[in-house]
């Protein structure tokens, strides 16, 4: 388990890098990473909202991080994240060295549609839901973006533990500039993947903005200071 948790970045055909070409992106203004003060007054402002942040130097140190927050047995859902693929956490999922029990698997294996939509529906309030950001304020909101909510439905209050992992390339300095982030960097990639994945197109039909968490403990954002997803 070591091994893979030291892993580099595990860039993958749908990683930003082989989707920007063709989704005419501006990496340079959406997709970089914060000077040191920066972070800290972000990292500040994220936890005077009540939500815990881990802020990890790799991907590998995020992964460890993201293991260590699971307790073994654990009822466990995950939101399609290229930033959790990158990280590596569909190989620790698949081998599953902690006996969770994963939802994803349970959901995708079901081949009844209704029953499989009344899984996904109950998925969202897993003990332990994980999931990427597509944009974080300088103010501390934590915001994302999801064309049916499957991704983002657990955010608000379903899920009893939510454990959110991002780049730090996905920091900007105002609210309003993450909502641009999601419209402008984080949907034209993403409508790229959805067509070569899907062959469909992706929209925006949710947004999620996490401004204040009341419940002590159930947020975690894990924050590494590399290049991540979109």
């Amino acid at each position: 388990m070591a091994d893979v948790t030291q892993q580099m970045v595990h860039v993958t055909r749908h990683s930003a890098v082989n989707l920007m070409a063709d989704a005419g992106v501006d990496a340079r203004q959406w997709s970089r990473i914060p000077d040191d003060a920066t972070i800290r007054k972000t990292v500040a402002a994220i936890e005077a909202r009540n939500m815990r942040v881990i802020l990890a130097e790799t991907a590998g140190d995020a992964l460890q991080a993201v293991m260590d927050l699971i307790p073994e047995g654990a009822e466990v859902m995950n939101g399609t994240s290229t930033t959790l693929v990158e990280i590596g956490f569909d190989r620790v999922l698949e081998e599953n060295p902690k006996g969770w029990r994963d939802y994803h698997a349970i959901v995708t294996a079901e081949n009844d549609e209704k029953k499989r939509h009344a899984l996904r529906r109950k998925s969202v309030a897993a003990d332990y839901f994980l999931s990427g950001v597509q944009a974080i304020a300088e103010s501390g909101e934590v915001v994302g973006c999801d064309k049916t909510g499957s991704r983002t439905g657990a955010w608000p209050h379903a899920a009893a533990h939510l454990i959110l992992v991002s780049g730090a390339n996905k920091v900007v300095p105002t609210l309003d500039d993450a909502l641009r982030r999601c419209r402008e960097y984080a949907l034209p990639l993403e409508d790229q993947r959805a067509r070569r994945v899907y062959g469909t197109p992706s929209a925006i039909g949710k947004y999620v903005i996490l401004g204040e968490e009341v419940i002590e403990g159930r947020i975690t954002l894990v924050l590494v200071r590399e290049q991540l997803g979109y």
